[in-house]
């Protein structure tokens, strides 16, 4: 197989940027929603009776299909297109991105002293082939008072993310334990993710 020196990254996400150029991967960016004359958003709503464990896999899925659509509708150079989703899990249900400061404040009142799940999925797809691993880590958060809370809401940190927190930030100072992945807690996992370009031919270390 002959070595490939660069992939396309099917998000948007700068810490997933930051992760795959922490362990010197080669990327272009291919923003899903950027064609009008083609929809390809990714509908990332939970299914009836769907797992958390198979909603973050459809999810990946879905947007590393879409990655690979949009490159050949583009008519881009062929390459791997890899993408990732990740979901924040607290007593077998998805807790996603809050909506304004109040259900931030919300989510993590429920968090606080608690152990959660975070699942990120990974896939890799080059013309006929589609890979994918699922990571899941353990995050116990410590107990959080209400001017603490307060405290990082007010950084607006917490607005963008599952969960309502970003370990890579100011919430770093929260998480008394964690048992699994901190890059797939940030939303990579850059093991898996080596794994798998490993697969597709990409020289990683």
């Amino acid at each position: 197989m002959t070595p490939r020196t660069r992939i396309y990254l099917a998000s948007q996400s700068p810490r997933r940027r930051e992760l795959l150029k922490q362990i010197g991967i080669n990327f272009e960016t291919l923003l899903l929603r950027s064609s009008l004359s083609r929809r390809v958003d990714v509908d990332e709503t939970p299914r009836k009776d769907e797992s958390p464990e198979a909603h973050v896999q459809r999810v990946c899925q879905e947007k590393v299909n879409a990655g690979w659509m949009l490159l050949q509708f583009r008519n881009l150079l062929p390459l791997p297109v890899l993408a990732a989703d990740t979901s924040v899990i607290l007593d077998g249900k998805i807790i996603g991105k809050p909506q304004d400061r109040e259900q931030a404040a919300a989510t993590l009142r429920v968090l606080s002293g608690r152990q959660h799940q975070v699942l990120s999925a990974v896939a890799v797809s080059f013309e006929e082939r589609t890979e994918m691993r699922l990571s899941i880590s353990k995050v116990t958060m410590a107990t959080l008072n209400e001017e603490r809370i307060r405290r990082y809401i007010l950084t607006s940190e917490p607005l963008d993310k599952a969960g309502a927190y970003g370990i890579q930030g100011h919430a770093a100072a929260f998480i008394q334990h964690i048992e699994g992945s901190y890059s797939g807690v940030m939303g990579l996992p850059l093991f898996e993710t080596a794994e798998l370009l490993k697969i597709f031919g990409y020289p990683t270390l």
